[in-house]
This record gives C-alpha cells, structure tokens and sequence, in this order.
C-alpha cells in the first residue's frame, strides 16, 4: 500500500498538465516543417535501424509526427485529438492521463523494433485515445459532416473493425502497431471490460430464468413443441376432444375425430 502511495505520488510531480495542447502543438510545428523542407520531417520518423544507428531522438519526435498532412485533415485531427485528450485528462487527472500515453508509447516503441527496417507511425498510438474515449462516453455524440449525429460508441465498432483489418491485411509493422494500441487499450480497461462481461452474463441469465418460469400457452398433445420453442409455428384446439386439446399445424391435419 505504502509502495502504490509512493508511485502515486511520483507520478503526479512528474506529470505534464494540459499535455494535449503540448502534442498539438508538436504536431503544428512539424506540419509547418514539413511543407518548409519535407527532409526535415523524414529525419524525424521512428526507423529502428536508424535509432540503432545512434539516430536517438527519432524515439522522441515520432509522436509528434501528423497523422496527416493534408491541411483539412490535419485541422480535424488536432480537433478530435484535443476534444477526447482533454476530457480523459478532465476526467482521470493528469497524472493517470499521462501513464496512459506512457504506457502506448513505451509499447509502440518497443513494438517497432520487431520490424527494425519499418517506419513506426503514431496514429494506433492516438487511436487508443479515441477507444479510450469511446469506452467512458459510449453515448457522446460527433457530428459527421456536422450533420449527421453518431454516438462514439458507433464510431469506435467501427475503428475496432478497422484496426481488426489492418492487422490481417497490413505487414508486420502495422500489426505490431496495432498490437501495441490495444495492449494499452486492454491494461487500462482490464477491470472494467471484465465487470461489463459479467453484468451482461448475469443479466442474459436473469432473463432467460424469467422467460424459461413463463407458462406456456399451446402446446401440442403429440410432439410437444410449444410457441416459445417454434415461435412461427400456429396452433389449433380441437373442441371436441375431452378438454380441447391442442395440436400444431403439423399434426391437427393428421387428427382425427371419430
């Protein structure tokens, strides 16, 4: 316990306040590099080899990197970047918001050495910030188009379906890329995915009990089938039998009365 306060406490004089504004601002200042000089830029990616080469501080600039540069894509990233960076930072605190970061850039960096002579983007990095999002405002609303209103939690299905197509589709950096995202993603929400599996386990269990102790209303006198277990099947009730018996489609043409 003493141990974690101490951790604790490390963490919060170490933490970086407001550390979205401090990586958009990266971000701008290597959009201008890149439309200044783009050789700037290409001696600031994440190669491996490179670093292994004693290139070091490609470990640092990477993250600062524009996920595009397309100067339109480039205004809604840092939008969509500051809006879900500074609400998880609003709602976790700086420390716990900086460790989350952390935790994705220590793995994608280490990641992108598997593949030393790959370029390592950051992009599944500040992905996981969005699922992250995602995962605590699942009812958020973005506006495509500033039009057409999605809640997150639609959004981010679809990111998981595309990091899900990426890892199949692209090569071995990119996978481990994505790998790297969702270990940060899955270290962080462990407790909480688990807590949501068992709520909706148990509460499928609650509603198959209530369902299973309902009465059932037809069933057939010769298969036994009900409406619960054959929902599209129509019964029949033959009036003249002793206590009206009931029969299925299947069988009220093969009863009959003498």
């Amino acid at each position: 316990m003493r141990r974690t306060r101490q951790i604790k406490q490390k963490l919060e004089r170490l933490a970086i306040a407001r550390l979205t504004l401090w990586l958009i601002g990266g971000q701008l200042v290597m959009f201008g590099l890149h439309y200044s000089d783009p050789r700037i830029v290409e001696g600031l990616l994440l190669i491996p080899a490179k670093v292994l080469e004693g290139q070091w501080w490609r470990l640092l600039t990477f993250v600062f990197i524009p996920m595009s540069l397309s100067p339109l894509w480039m205004l809604l990233d840092v939008y969509v970047f500051w809006l879900i960076g500074t609400a998880l930072e609003n709602t976790w605190g700086a420390p716990r918001y900086n460790l989350f970061l952390l935790i994705g850039y220590v793995a994608t960096a280490a990641a992108a050495f598997i593949v030393p002579d790959g370029v390592a983007a950051n992009g599944f990095l500040y992905g996981s910030t969005f699922l992250a999002f995602a995962f605590l405002y699942p009812d958020f609303l973005f506006y495509l188009f500033l039009v057409l209103p999605v809640r997150v939690k639609y959004l981010a299905w679809v990111a998981w379906g595309f990091y899900l197509l990426r890892f199949l589709n692209g090569g071995w950096m990119t996978r481990v890329m994505v790998l790297a995202a969702v270990l940060n993603f899955l270290l962080f929400f462990r407790k909480e995915i688990w807590q949501r599996v068992r709520h909706g386990h148990r509460r499928m269990a609650r509603k198959a009990a209530a369902v299973s102790a309902e009465p059932v209303m037809h069933r057939c006198s010769v298969c036994g089938i009900t409406e619960r277990s054959h929902p599209q099947m129509e019964f029949r009730y033959c009036t003249k039998c002793t206590g009206a018996l009931c029969y299925c489609l299947n069988h009220i043409h093969e009863h009959q009365h003498r």
